[in-house]
């Protein structure tokens, strides 16, 4: 098992909008080869910066052929939709995951 996180913090002013446009996307993700399910958390600690909402959302894949593959293929053009949405109101940063080789 792998996961895929990917940390966002956005505007407040935007947030409300952006968390609604990320139900469609999260939808788009799990059609993914590999991808079989996801959850979104508010990030409460460490606090973000004055005037930002922090969320973290978390890819299940079921392994790291499917990420390599979703990365080579289709990352560039989800982020893009993104930033074509909402430009510079949010920012990403993201960590892949990945069970202890002996268990």
């Amino acid at each position: 098992m792998v996961i895929y996180e990917v940390n966002i913090a956005v505007d407040d002013k935007l947030a409300t909008d952006y968390l609604e446009w990320l139900d469609g996307h999260i939808a788009e993700m799990l059609r993914f080869r590999g991808f079989v399910a996801s959850r979104v958390m508010q990030v409460d600690d460490p606090p973000g910066a004055p005037g930002t909402k922090n969320y973290c959302v978390q890819y299940q894949l079921v392994d790291a052929e499917s990420l390599d593959h979703y990365l080579s293929n289709h990352a560039a053009g989800m982020r893009q939709a993104g930033l074509e949405a909402f430009g510079d109101g949010f920012s990403t940063s993201r960590r892949i995951l990945s069970d202890y080789p002996w268990r």
